[in-house]
């Protein structure tokens, strides 16, 4: 616990009584570290970084400058409860990005994978959880409670409407306003966020087989044009596919959600 002897921090660095600094830590100039951070082993925090609230930051994960992680949600409804702000490790937490704590509302933890590239800018609000290898570009803007999953980029400037889930996979085009479930693998574009197919490129670069891409494209235009309503051609297809990735498809979509969905037009 406290300060490992081996972390280096800047003289006018701040750090507060009970913070844990783990082994190889780089605190910059002027950053301000408070008292129930938890840095792990290999954080950077280049200069002019706020680590505030129960904050855990996971192994060499860096932040940049006039970044803010932990503070308290901003929320009408959060009434002070002990809440915290989970980030794995090796995430790139751009310029000016702000992360807040959960809320009592969605669980108390707001959640941060690992691998993660944060861009200058985004905002990831309370209760959102977010996975492994994610991308948000500058300015991204997600809301509270919402979900994203592995391997998702979300395009500059585009906002997150709260309690939206993200699919595994998908792809989102810059200025893009999502109101409603992403499918996995899927590709949304335009102003108000409408489904435009699959995000192919993503399918490839992750060496997924062209059998399973096959299968999607069979699954997405089953979806899009099949008989009954969405739900139903979408039951349809688990009993119709030995696809692992048709099968996540059906999987998200038969999930709990507080939104419908963007449906292929």
């Amino acid at each position: 616990m406290g300060i490992d002897p081996s972390a280096n921090i800047h003289s006018s660095a701040i750090v507060d009584d009970g913070a844990v600094i783990g082994a190889d830590c780089q605190i910059g100039p002027f950053c301000t570290v408070g008292p129930q951070v938890k840095l792990g082993k290999g954080v950077q925090l280049k200069s002019h970084v706020v680590i505030t609230g129960e904050t855990e930051i996971g192994d060499e994960t860096v932040v940049f400058p006039f970044s803010v992680i932990g503070e308290i949600p901003q929320d009408l409804k959060f009434a002070g409860e002990n809440t915290k702000l989970i980030v794995g490790k090796r995430n790139r937490i751009r310029e000016h990005v702000t992360m807040n704590t959960g809320t009592a509302g969605g669980g108390y933890v707001t959640r941060v994978g690992d691998d993660g590239l944060f861009m200058a800018g985004c905002h990831v609000a309370h209760d959102a959880q977010i996975g492994n290898n994610v991308i948000l570009v500058n300015n991204v803007a997600v809301a509270g409670h919402v979900v994203i999953e592995d391997d998702v980029i979300v395009g500059g400037l585009s906002g997150l409407h709260q309690w939206v889930r993200i699919g595994r996979g998908a792809i989102i085009g810059a200025l893009s306003m999502v109101t409603a479930d992403v499918l996995p693998h899927a590709l949304v574009q335009g102003p108000r966020g409408e489904l435009d197919g699959l995000n192919l490129v993503g399918l490839k670069r992750r060496g997924v087989a062209r059998a399973d891409i096959t299968a999607l494209r069979a699954a997405f235009l089953m979806l899009k044009q099949g008989e009954g309503s969405f739900q139903e051609r979408a039951a349809r297809l688990a009993d119709e596919s030995d696809s692992e990735y048709v099968r996540e498809m059906v999987a998200f979509i038969t999930g709990d959600s507080d939104r419908g969905f963007l449906t292929p037009k």
